[in-house]
C-alpha cells in the first residue's frame, strides 16, 4: 500500500495559486572538500548522469572518485566563489527574482516563482513542499537547460515525479522540455556577442562551447547534440559572421570514454598552434555563469590557448541577468503557462463568498 506523507494544514476558502519552478544543475554549499563530497556523490549517483551498471560504478565512485576529486574540485570552486556564494546559485536566485517581477507585472494572477537545484540545496523536494504550503496547485517546471539531454532535463523530470510520489493531493504539473531555438533566447545570445564586439572588436574565431556528454548517448537517441548545433547555427545566422570562422565544440569531459567531439580545449590549443591570434569563446548551453564557464573556460582554456601560442583570449559571459534574456525567459514561461495565466475563479473574494453560501445552505438544512 502506498505511503503518503501528511498534507499541510488547509483552510477552506484559501485560493489556489500557480507556481513556476526554475531548476538548475546544482552546487556545493561551500568551496571545500567536505562540502564537495556529498554533492559529488549525489550528482554522480544519478543513473541519468552515469549510465554504468551500479555494481561496476559503485566501487569506482566510492573507492576512488570521492576520495580524490573533492579536494581538486574544491580548489576550482574557490577560484570563482562569489561573496554571496556559488556563481550558479547566485545567478539562478537572481533570475528567479527577476522572473517573478516580470511575470507578476504582466500577468493577472499571483504567480509563485521559486527555484531549486537538482543536486544540492535548495532541493527539488524541499522547494515543491514549500510551494505546496503556499497553496500552489498548478506548477510549471522550467529546467534552465536550453538543450534537452537525458542527463539534465530528464533527470529533473524524474526528481519532480519522485518528489510527488508521497503526496496525496497532487498538483497539475507541466514541463518546459527545451528552448534551443526560441527566438528570444537566440536574440539574447547574439546580442551578448554584439555587445562584446562593440567594446573589443571582432575575433579571428568565435568558439561556441557546449557541455559535453558521452557519445554513446547520441547513438542511443539523445537529441542533445542536434539541439546544440541548431542553437549554434541560429546564433551564427543572427550575427552574420563568416561560417568558416565559427566552431562548435564540447567541454567538461569526464572519464576515459569518448564524448561528443570536437573537445574544446584541444581545439583551442590547435587554433593557437595554427597561428590564430584571437579567439572569443561563449557557452550558449549555460544560461548562468558557473564553474564550467568561469573556471574551466575563462581560466583553464584561456591558459591553454595562450600557452600554445595564442595572443588574445576573450570569454563572453553567459546571459545571467541580461534584460533581453529575462524577457525571453518570461515569454517562454508565459507560453507554457497558457490558460493558467487567466484569473482563476477561486480568488480570495470568490472563495469567501462560496464558503459563506455553503454555511448558509448548511444552516437552512
Amino acid at each position: 500500500m502506498a505511503r503518503y506523507w501528511p498534507e499541510p494544514p488547509y483552510t477552506h476558502g484559501t485560493p489556489a495559486r500557480t507556481g513556476v519552478l526554475l531548476v538548475n544543475l546544482g552546487t556545493p554549499a561551500a568551496p571545500t572538500a567536505a562540502a564537495l563530497r556529498p554533492y559529488l556523490k549525489q550528482f554522480l549517483s544519478d543513473p541519468r548522469v552515469v549510465e554504468i551498471p551500479r555494481l561496476v560504478w559503485w566501487p569506482i565512485l566510492n573507492g576512488i572518485i570521492l576520495n580524490t576529486r573533492p579536494a581538486k574540485s574544491a580548489a576550482k570552486y574557490a577560484s570563482v566563489w562569489m561573496e554571496e556564494g556559488s556563481p550558479l546559485k547566485v545567478h539562478t536566485e537572481r533570475q528567479a527574482k527577476l522572473l517573478d517581477g516580470y511575470l507578476n507585472a504582466e500577468a493577472r494572477t499571483d504567480i509563485d516563482v521559486a527555484w531549486a537545484m537538482r543536486y544540492g540545496a535548495p532541493s527539488i523536494p524541499d522547494t515543491l513542499n514549500a510551494m505546496r504550503a503556499r497553496g500552489c496547485t498548478r506548477i510549471l517546471v522550467v529546467p534552465l537547460y536550453p538543450q534537452f539531454a537525458g542527463s539534465t532535463t530528464a533527470s529533473v523530470m524524474d526528481e519532480v515525479s519522485r518528489s510527488l510520489q508521497h503526496w496525496r493531493n497532487l498538483p497539475e504539473v507541466r514541463y518546459v522540455r527545451s528552448y534551443q531555438d526560441d527566438p528570444g533566447y537566440i536574440a539574447a545570445l547574439a546580442q551578448s556577442v554584439r555587445d562584446h564586439w562593440m567594446q573589443h572588436g571582432e575575433p579571428d574565431r568565435l568558439v561556441m562551447s557546449f557541455h559535453g556528454i558521452p557519445r554513446r548517448t547520441l547513438e542511443l537517441g539523445d537529441p542533445y547534440h542536434c539541439e546544440c548545433h541548431k542553437t549554434a547555427r541560429l546564433v551564427a545566422e543572427s550575427l552574420d559572421f563568416p561560417a568558416d570562422r565559427i566552431l562548435v565544440t564540447f567541454q567538461s569531459r569526464f572519464g576515459k570514454a569518448e564524448w561528443l567531439k570536437p573537445y574544446t580545449q584541444p581545439t583551442l590549443e590547435a587554433l593557437a598552434r595554427e597561428g590564430v591570434g584571437r579567439v572569443d569563446v561563449m557557452c550558449p548551453g549555460f544560461v548562468s555563469d558557473c564553474l564550467e564557464t568561469l573556471e574551466e573556460m575563462a581560466i583553464e582554456c584561456k591558459e591553454a590557448f595562450l600557452t600554445h601560442g595564442g595572443k588574445t583570449f576573450h570569454y563572453i559571459p553567459c546571459l545571467n541577468e541580461r534584460h533581453d534574456w529575462i524577457a525571453a525567459l518570461t515569454a517562454i514561461t508565459r507560453r507554457h503557462l497558457g490558460h493558467w495565466l487567466e484569473r482563476p475563479a477561486d480568488t480570495p473574494e470568490a472563495c469567501a463568498a462560496a464558503r459563506q453560501r455553503a454555511l448558509d445552505l448548511g444552516a437552512k438544512q
